[in-house]
């Protein structure tokens, strides 16, 4: 058998950890051919050591310098590059057929485009890819034969609950609705009065998945939900009312499929990411995760509720962006970013992330979204518009 070689896009994330461990247990099916980073480059230098990559990419030339320090330092001949340019370069070599794509946030969408081009399997765990462009992206994704497999809990679910052959119509398929299911985060239940004290040390601890700090919050706003409504929309081609949330807190059931005759297939497991990236890895085969089994009988109840978008609103602005088209999820993703970055700074409080991403939705959604570039403008025009508000 010949490696299938892979480069991971975002490799010391918890997404890249991850995907490490699974490709650790199984040496003579994956081969990494490229791993990168951005700032934590210690441990970059680890994996390097460990994985022995031929290339390694990092944000800039002084990161670039520190990392061939510690590589050499190391033993370790692995070829440091750097910049947005060696990010596609990475993501579009010969040898690689497979790219996860883990970054995190709208800086990973150009090398999550370039590999997409290059007609390689992406296994897509950067769900901005598709929250800023997703009509333009999956059209790149038709045109160049990429095979495109979803590394989120819940979008990989949906997909192992969907018909083998679904082609992207819901109604030929008979499905009436594609349920995500949300934990509801930290805060579930709680009260506008009380959220305005949240910090951010009390926001990035999830309840039941480990995370970054980014997502963490994402996913305590609710916000992560919408993105992956918006996400949902474009990857099994659903409309908009087609797509409902319901919070689980367990997160036992990680998303499920209505159909017509009644069924509601469900996909469950125990929350450890490593399921959905062994599944998206090997598919359509299935290998070991290193993941412990579900036990049933230790489950005290799986309960199910409406999310409270009155408190939570972030979930409602997403839908209101998915609905309203065009750049509008966009403006969402970029003006979120900011607001997230703002509050784990300090300089926003918990409540006033979703004030900042609906003023930015009041100031600039309503545009066409004609290429890539024009959407990567207004993400630049977006932010520069939130950065303005907050220093006010």
């Amino acid at each position: 058998m010949t490696p299938q070689g892979l480069t991971i896009l975002g490799a010391t994330g918890t997404i890249g950890v991850n995907t490490l461990d699974v490709v650790s247990r199984h040496p003579q099916q994956f081969r990494v051919v490229a791993l990168t980073g951005q700032s934590q480059l210690d441990k970059l230098a680890e994996q390097c050591r460990r994985f022995a990559p031929r290339y390694a990419v990092v944000l800039d030339a002084a990161s670039a310098s520190t990392l061939s320090g510690l590589l050499a330092a190391a033993g370790c001949d692995t070829e440091v590059l750097y910049g947005a340019e060696a990010l596609a370069q990475v993501a579009t070599l010969p040898e690689v057929d497979a790219v996860m794509a883990a970054i995190v946030g709208a800086a990973g969408l150009p090398p999550t485009l370039a590999a997409v081009r290059a007609g390689k399997r992406v296994l897509l765990a950067n769900k901005e890819s598709l929250v800023m462009a997703g009509e333009l992206f999956m059209g790149e994704v038709r045109a160049s034969g990429s095979v495109l497999l979803p590394i989120d809990s819940e979008h990989n679910a949906i997909f192992q609950s969907l018909p083998d052959d679904y082609r992207g119509d819901l109604a030929a398929a008979g499905v009436e609705r594609i349920v995500l299911t949300a934990s509801g985060g930290p805060f579930r239940g709680w009260r506008a009065e009380q959220l305005a004290d949240v910090t951010p040390a009390m926001a990035v601890k999830h309840p039941n998945w480990v995370m970054g700090r980014k997502i963490s919050v994402d996913s305590a706003t609710l916000m992560n939900k919408g993105l992956e409504v918006i996400e949902a929309r474009w990857l099994f081609n659903a409309a908009p009312d087609a797509i409902e949330v319901v919070v689980h807190p367990q997160s036992v059931i990680h998303s499920m499929v209505r159909y017509r005759d009644g069924s509601v297939v469900a996909q469950l497991g125990t929350p450890d990411m490593r399921t959905p990236i062994a599944h998206a890895l090997a598919w359509p085969q299935r290998i070991d995760a290193g993941v412990a089994p579900l036990d049933f009988s230790t489950l005290s109840g799986l309960t199910f509720e409406a999310p409270d978008t009155l408190n939570f609103p972030c979930l409602r602005l997403a839908f209101d962006a998915l609905h309203a088209g065009g750049n509008a999820p966009a403006v969402l993703n970029a003006a979120n970013e900011i607001a997230v970055a703002a509050f784990l700074g300090g300089a926003l409080p918990f409540t006033g992330i979703p004030g900042l991403v609906d003023a930015a939705l009041a100031r600039f959604a309503g545009q066409p979204c004609a290429s890539v570039e024009a959407l990567l403008s207004c993400d630049g025009e977006v932010r520069a518009f939130c950065r303005a508000r907050l220093a006010v």
